[in-house]
């Protein structure tokens, strides 16, 4: 897979080096004899890979590991912030959470102490989908357009908010449709009511669009166009260059499309998991990854060579053991990490202050927070993101 070759912090070492790197870490496994994970609902690929896993964790170490399905962020992100499981096969909303925005800026959650322990970033990508029959070819063309809004569905806005930003575009430029599901909003296309939506290039929709009399069409995002990579990064800073390989239109390998993606899942866990757990479990995942990418649809993205080491999550400290043992981290990855450490202590620390006096209501609970997480991030130097 070519689609991360340039991405990558750690894609400039030779392939041949990856791979002698694996393995050479001079502690040993030590997992627990049983382990529970939450994830995605058990017919999503996430919810696979996490099966495949636990299999390889189950035959190579004698750990068993129990998944939990979880059909929306915050039944998959509970159980870990009360602790009755050690991780989370998670997607984006991992990187909310740690934020303590969206949902996550109400009285019950705030900013996680999360870490991610490892990602995966497949074939596919994360986009908005256009009606083949708009001639869409950037971002910018969708000026004018009619653009999907799903209500209470943040990931998915974010990510159409993003691809306009990259087109110097925002929803002020297109006509907003709003729908109160991600599928309604695909019939919605079918049927010449709206004319984009945000999903990745392999969903069933997806499919379902390009079949459809409309077909189907990816805005191109050129990896050298810098500036439309800040203006989406500016809104969405997790998004990534990526060349995708697999998707609805006949996207495949000999036909790729230039585009965006982040990964799916994200493993993480509360940043007080054992470190012998976090080490434990990233030295298995590499040690033995030809026995389980190849175990579920996506699972290849786990390859060392796909992990993106300067992202927006802090990993685990033990992880950045393992990364420092087998000589791939270098000075600029720890300077970020030490970063994002600093930037979650800033929140965490602002939210403890916070719930001293803080509003009752919700709706003023929520600006009261965003406002004051604002002030108390700028005062620290570092970007708010989310406003």
């Amino acid at each position: 897979m070519r689609h991360l070759a340039r991405h990558l912090a750690i894609a400039t070492l030779p392939l041949s080096l990856l791979a002698a790197a694996v393995g050479q870490a001079s502690e040993e496994v030590e997992l627990p004899r049983t382990m529970a994970w939450t994830a995605y609902g058990t017919n999503s690929s996430g919810y696979a890979q996490a099966v495949a896993i636990g299999g390889m964790l189950q035959d190579h170490y004698d750990t068993a590991v129990r998944i939990l399905p979880g059909d929306n962020d915050v039944s998959r992100m509970t159980p870990l912030k009360q602790g009755r499981v050690d991780l989370c096969a998670c997607g984006i909303a991992s990187y909310y959470g740690a934020e303590g925005v969206m949902m996550f800026a109400h009285p019950d959650w705030g900013p996680q102490p999360l870490r991610v322990i490892t990602t995966s970033t497949a074939s596919f990508g994360l986009s908005l989908a256009v009606a083949g029959d708009l001639n869409v070819e950037t971002p910018a063309d969708l000026e004018g357009k009619r653009v999907a809004y799903i209500r209470g569905d943040d990931a998915l806005n974010k990510g159409t908010e993003a691809y306009l930003a990259f087109g110097g575009l925002t929803w002020d430029d297109v006509e907003r449709v709003d729908y109160p599901g991600y599928g309604r909003s695909f019939d919605g296309i079918i049927a010449g009511n709206v004319d984009a939506s945000f999903t990745t290039t392999v969903t069933p929709p997806a499919q379902q669009l390009a079949s459809s009399p409309r077909g189907i069409s990816w805005p191109v995002l050129d990896p050298d166009d810098a500036e439309g990579w800040e203006r989406m990064q500016a809104i969405a800073p997790y998004f990534r260059p990526h060349e995708v390989t697999s998707g609805a239109g006949g996207i495949s390998a000999d036909n790729p499309v230039a585009s965006a993606s982040y990964p799916y899942p994200i493993v993480v866990a509360n940043q007080d998991l054992d470190d012998k757990v976090a080490y434990g479990l990233i030295k298995a995942l590499q040690d033995n990854y030809d026995d389980y990418k190849d175990a579920a649809p996506g699972a290849v993205g786990y390859a060392l060579e796909y992990q993106d080491l300067q992202w927006v999550i802090p990993f685990h400290d033990a992880v950045v053991a393992y990364y420092e043992e087998i000589g791939v981290w270098t000075d600029e990855m720890q300077a970020h990490q030490e970063s994002l450490v600093e930037r979650q202590a800033v929140l965490l620390e602002t939210w403890n202050a916070f719930l001293d006096g803080a509003p009752d209501d919700e709706d003023a609970f929520r600006e009261a927070w965003m406002t004051a997480r604002g002030d108390a991030l700028r005062d620290a130097g570092f970007d708010p993101v989310f406003e």
